[in-house]
């Protein structure tokens, strides 16, 4: 059975250079079909990597394993558009998470507007039933990682990771590693040391989108408007949940955070630094 400590130990091996099957398979001390097999299940279910082929149909033919990041990310010109915005932004402002909705099959796709101060309620409820549904992978877009000390009666977000670490799921977060945040970020990778296992990593980026994408199979998108105190506008702070279980945006979604992800500094590099600031 693929381990998560298997899955990370590949996914750093491909990450600094294309592999064949061979050196990931003496990488791991496992035979040539049981790493294919490893290759083709991280392949479908993460997305972490992908593979080529070379003289397919031949004796000589040869399976290289690339880190998906290298890939064409972007099927249409609507997505490769919100790529570039996307890549290009760094505030939650700069991008609005509708951009996305409006290419969605209505079937696929459902929207909830909440005017208060601080969200909560049904949103969170559903947002913790998306979560503990988990069986393989959460991949996070945040800002400082503030949804963590979000407690109600139907949600607390530092648990709701534990529950994940302890299934064993994968848990991959961007967001901000700074001094303001450095509290939030000790708290999330403290569950790593309490469960004796790496199943949450951190890299520091700013950027624009504020999300959870669950299994590769659908991701939930927020958006916040603040008043402008403009007359005929908004004069309460809004918050717009998208949930969006299309396979198409799904996956493009998480190709673009694995990008991201994968040009992004670690949060243990970024936290011994920020621990020299007296």
């Amino acid at each position: 059975m693929l381990t998560q400590e298997e899955i990370k130990k590949i996914e750093e091996f491909v990450y600094t250079k294309p592999r064949s099957i061979q050196e990931i398979a003496e990488h791991l001390d496992k035979n040539w079909r049981t790493a294919d097999r490893y290759i083709n299940e991280i392949e479908k279910n993460f997305g972490t990597i992908t593979t080529r082929v070379f003289r397919e149909g031949t004796r000589g033919a040869l399976k290289i394993v690339y880190w998906a990041s290298v890939e064409k990310l972007s099927n249409n010109v609507f997505q490769e558009k919100l790529e570039q915005e996307i890549i290009l932004a760094k505030k939650k402002e700069d991008f609005s998470a509708f951009d996305i909705f409006q290419f969605v099959q209505d079937k696929n796709k459902k929207a909830h507007i909440t005017k208060t101060i601080n969200e909560d309620g049904e949103n969170l409820k559903e947002l913790a039933e998306m979560l503990n549904q988990a069986q393989k992978q959460v991949l996070i877009f945040s800002g400082n990682l503030s949804f963590i000390n979000l407690k109600t009666k139907n949600f607390d977000g530092l648990k709701i990771l534990e529950d994940l670490v302890k299934k064993r799921v994968s848990i991959k977060i961007l967001c901000r590693v700074d001094l303001a945040g450095k509290e939030n970020i000790e708290k999330v990778l403290s569950l790593n040391y309490k469960y004796g296992r790496e199943s949450i990593e951190i890299r520091h980026k700013e950027h624009p989108i504020r999300a959870f994408i669950i299994d590769n199979k659908l991701f939930r998108i927020k958006e916040i408007k603040e008043p402008t105190g403009k007359i005929n506008e908004l004069d309460k702070k809004v918050f717009i949940f998208y949930t969006i279980k299309d396979k198409d945006w799904t996956e493009w979604i998480s190709r673009i955070f694995w990008k991201i992800f994968s040009g992004s500094i670690g949060s243990n590099k970024r936290l011994e630094e920020i621990n020299k600031i007296k």
